[in-house]
């Protein structure tokens, strides 16, 4: 009983509406319109999982924390136009996410700043234009690629090992092979034979 209370308290949490932001019931199944627009935000507030319709332009963000978007599972339309996107590192979060989510808001949203890359579509920003970013990978993610490499390695050696040990075994089946009753030269030019 008490999971299940613990459990209701979680998603009512999630469903409540920011108080920067209105929102409406797109009916019962059908998630939320999260209209946060033109109110002024300098970042993102916590939005409710159920979102499906959010709308954040006209207002003062420069970038979103990485995983802020995360959790809008069911999200259909986006909207981030008229805001000061500042287009350097930090922005590489919200430009994937984009790309998965929405390919119009993509082309809709326009950096800000560096002078550089003013009123350039998110869509069109390489990595070039974003400068030197000491970690454009998630650590998570750097971590899986060490953790790929070794394995990688270990599969390469173990493949080595095995070919040198076959060849090997080989080597010593035709030493061993050899009898006294059999023709020695025989069974050297067979031996060979077999191990080209």
């Amino acid at each position: 009983a008490g999971f299940a209370i613990s459990l209701l308290f979680h998603m009512a949490q999630t469903e409540v509406c920011p108080p920067s932001c209105s929102c409406k019931s797109l009916g019962e199944t059908k998630g939320l319109h999260v209209d946060c627009s033109s109110r002024k935000l300098t970042e993102v507030p916590v939005l409710p999982a159920g979102t499906k319709r959010l709308y954040l332009h006209n207002n003062s963000l420069t970038s979103v924390p990485p995983g802020a978007l995360d959790s809008l599972r069911s999200l259909q339309e986006v909207k981030l136009f008229d805001n000061p996107w500042n287009c350097d590192c930090h922005i590489l979060y919200l430009k994937l996410w984009l790309e998965d989510i929405s390919a119009s808001s993509l082309a809709n949203t326009r950096c800000a700043t560096p002078a550089a890359v003013r009123m350039k579509p998110l869509r069109q920003l390489t990595g070039n234009e974003l400068g030197i970013c000491k970690r454009l990978l998630p650590v998570k993610c750097l971590e899986f690629f060490w953790r790929d490499l070794i394995l990688i390695a270990g599969a390469v050696i173990t493949l080595v090992s095995v070919a040198w040990a076959l060849k090997l075994s080989k080597k010593l089946v035709c030493q061993i092979n050899l009898s006294p009753h059999d023709s020695r030269s025989w069974l050297l030019g067979r031996c060979s034979s077999k191990n080209h």
